[in-house]
């Protein structure tokens, strides 16, 4: 079975495309990096791929709102080639700075299966401040095709601009009815909500990802491609549950689950 394509998009200010693209490679896949320029050139090029990656990073300088002028270049330039991705089958994945930009090009949320729209975005942390730490997590539900129900992680963030808001109340009981909420950030008791610093932004409903209507769309805060390898982790040494662990440089980080189910996925 051929190996699946994966495009990692680059734009000025992106800064972990090479670790994203690495991460899909260790999973399986091909992968090549485009910058948007030449997307925007010929936007056909996406048809040649079965999944686009929005990597993290400071896209254009986050100048006027984080992602937000990536995100005009997609909705405008890209955007029907997008949904022919998304028609066959494709897969989007954006990460934290691409999560941003899914978010303010609509491709999250994204409407409902009924075709209702949603109004929701990404604004400055709570706090105010540019949050970088290792956050605990929860996938409830397999309505991503990125995820699994009952998957716990352990990634990092590093964010100004991560917190989840929606316009009403009847969005955000949308998507929790519709099994859109990816990722949630997790306290130290179960049923109970987050709080700082387990939820470092101040997310509504301490979500942390969220998947379009369709599962094929994920948009999350936390950087996988930073937890590939179980030594990455700042405290490794301690996790391991045996001396061989501890000596592999080949043990999978949390992280990579992630991007082996969309590989997994492609290629089915």
């Amino acid at each position: 079975m051929a190996e699946p394509e994966v495009l990692v998009l680059r734009a000025a200010g992106t800064n972990c495309n090479e670790e994203t693209a690495y991460a899909f490679e260790l999973a399986g896949a091909k992968t090549r990096q485009i910058h948007v320029n030449r997307l925007k050139e010929n936007s056909k090029i996406l048809d040649d791929f079965g999944a686009v990656v929005i990597p993290g990073g400071f896209s254009y300088g986050d100048d006027i709102a984080a992602g937000s002028v990536l995100a005009l270049e997609l909705d405008h330039a890209l955007g029907d080639s997008l949904r022919r991705l998304l028609s066959r089958g494709g897969l989007v994945l954006g990460i934290c700075n691409g999560f941003q930009v899914l978010m303010r090009s609509g491709l999250l949320p994204g409407p409902e299966a009924s075709g209702a729209s949603l109004s929701a975005s990404l604004i400055d942390n709570e706090s105010h401040r540019y949050i970088d730490r290792w956050v605990n997590l929860r996938s409830e539900h397999d309505h991503s095709h990125f995820l699994r129900a009952g998957l716990d992680l352990e990634l990092p963030v590093a964010h100004a601009e991560g917190r989840f808001v929606v316009a009403s109340d009847q969005d955000v009981k949308a998507l929790e009815a519709g099994r859109r909420v990816a990722l949630r950030y997790l306290g130290q008791k179960a049923g109970e909500a987050a709080g700082f610093p387990a939820n470092p932004n101040g997310s509504l409903n301490d979500i942390a990802g969220l998947s379009d209507a369709s599962g094929q769309v994920l948009g999350l805060m936390p950087h996988p491609e930073r937890f590939l390898f179980d030594w990455q982790h700042p405290q490794w040494t301690r996790r391991a549950s045996d001396a061989k662990t501890a000596s592999s440089k080949n043990a999978q980080g949390e992280g990579f689950q992630i991007f082996e189910n969309a590989v997994r996925y492609l290629a089915s």
